[in-house]
């Protein structure tokens, strides 16, 4: 009768043994965090604003570790919560808010994405194989599809679904209300987006490949989600019901991860310089990529969470995806370039 408490002691005590050797780091960040948010970067010695950054990227593969071998929820929810605060600390703008964002929204987010053509190209291919993948694994088993997709981001979907539960309950399932769909649920979908893409764009530090096999792995969902309404006739409305918020959600882990084979390149390939010096004058364009890609996950969030299922028209849903992808493409090829005679607008 002892034996099955055995594994829960283990749990526990690598759980214990995690945070003992880690938690005095994450305590120190918080407290730095929580002094800058409410008094600014001022406050701060230059041996802490030396930390901070150190202290940033050992929360954040603290968090990786605790995600993969499934520690505590609370613990993961805590390291979410401060990795996102941390992130915005040490690469947000050091001038007022509004002249920051509007700096950096009519100037430095496209030209980082225009500095990163190829970046950008090997991300959104890490996810195209992904979905590929995905899509030929499920579509002729769908046992896949439990194996690849979570149970949390599954939602209750599977092989067992029907066609019509699809449609009532997902596809054209009825609009929440203004509270669930504009506080509640866009909120959570920011969250984990958010936490998503910023830890897409931090694994660049590794060389880039957990970069890329995290880009493949949200592909594989994806072609997951896309095989198993194949099978029930819904492909269309599925792609529908998905374009009206995910242009702008895979394009944002896109340009996360392209954020994160900037800094993997430097790391790689420094150059004529040495490696600190090579990230150091990467580290604007690859943290504009990753702060402008953050911000698209908003928007993502609100219109998922919001919108999406007050529009129950297929083509409205597809036609709205289109426009999102023409305007995204647009804003970041023109806007802030410089002209011949006169400085960018």
């Amino acid at each position: 009768m002892a034996a099955p408490a055995a594994p829960v002691a283990t749990v526990t005590l690598r759980s214990a043994e995690f945070r003992r050797n880690r938690e005095t780091a994450w305590r120190m960040l918080d407290e730095l965090v929580s002094r800058v948010e409410k008094k600014g970067l001022s406050r701060l010695s230059a041996g802490e604003l030396q930390e901070l950054p150190l202290l940033y990227r050992t929360a954040a593969s603290s968090l990786s570790v605790a995600r993969s071998i499934a520690l505590d929820r609370n613990l993961i929810l805590y390291l979410e919560g401060l990795v996102l605060r941390a992130f915005f600390v040490v690469y947000g703008p050091r001038i007022g808010i509004l002249e920051a964002l509007g700096g950096f929204l009519k100037r430095g987010f496209p030209a980082a994405v225009r500095g990163a053509g190829w970046h950008i190209l090997l991300a959104a291919l890490a996810i195209t194989a992904g979905i590929g993948i995905g899509y030929l694994m499920v579509l002729p088993d769908e046992a896949w599809f439990s194996l690849l997709v979570p149970e949390g981001l599954a939602g209750g979907r599977g092989p067992a679904s029907t066609a019509e539960q699809l449609r009532r309950t997902e596809i054209f399932a009825p609009w929440p209300g203004f509270v669930d769909s504009f506080v509640v649920f866009a909120n959570f979908l920011f969250r984990h987006n958010a936490t998503i893409g910023i830890m897409t764009f931090g694994l660049g530090v590794f060389g880039g490949v957990p970069t890329l096999l995290l880009l493949g792995y949200q592909g594989l969902i994806l072609g997951a989600f896309l095989a198993l309404h194949y099978n029930r006739g819904l492909l269309v409305d599925f792609i529908g019901w998905v374009s009206i918020h995910g242009v702008t959600e895979i394009g944002a882990l896109i340009l996360c991860g392209a954020g994160g084979l900037v800094i993997a390149e430097k790391i790689l390939f420094p150059g004529r310089y040495n490696r600190l010096d090579s990230l150091a004058m990467a580290g604007k364009a690859a943290a504009g990529l990753a702060g402008g890609a953050v911000l698209m996950l908003f928007v993502a969030g609100i219109i998922e969470g919001g919108l999406r299922q007050l529009i129950a028209s297929t083509p409205w849903r597809l036609a709205i995806g289109i426009a999102t992808g023409v305007l995204w493409t647009a804003y970041f090829l023109s806007i802030g370039r410089r002209g011949r005679h006169g400085p960018a607008t």
